[in-house]
């Protein structure tokens, strides 16, 4: 069964790793690799990356990506959203803490956001959910 757009919304508001797929050229299957992700209802998706990674690379050529989130319990349960990449701005500070605060326990954060000091130049990429699939398949 499809999920509202409410519930679509409110279950890619959590805190799931998100499956991140990007174009990578013509002859290549598309990029897919897990990343954390932020998103609210309502509002724009983004994540952080390496500023010179090939993911950075491919997804300013294809100018859009898709997230697939899923649980397995209580309930067998996806949702995946597709859009524009709207903007890339420089990471601050404080967008590396909301995103490990949003994935870490609380007294993890701290050492996680010294550890990060070593992974260069990190941009954030901001991207509008414009194509939306989901489905509750129930407890199989």
């Amino acid at each position: 069964m499809a999920l509202t757009l409410q519930e679509r919304q409110e279950f890619l508001a959590q805190p799931h790793i998100g499956a991140l797929a990007v174009a990578s050229g013509p002859d290549r299957a598309p990029l897919n690799v897990p990343i954390w992700y932020q998103y609210s209802p309502g509002a724009e998706l983004w994540l952080i990356t390496g500023a010179h990674s090939k993911k950075a690379r491919l997804l300013e050529a294809a100018g859009r990506f898709s997230i697939m989130t899923q649980v397995l319990t209580p309930t067998v349960r996806y949702v995946t959203v597709e859009g524009p990449i709207l903007r890339t701005e420089p990471m601050k500070d404080a967008m590396l803490h909301e995103m490990a605060s949003r994935y870490l326990p609380a007294e993890k954060v701290d050492a996680y956001l010294q550890s990060t000091d070593s992974h260069g130049e990190q941009i954030a990429i901001f991207m509008r959910p414009e194509q939306w699939l989901s489905a509750d398949l129930g407890a199989l």
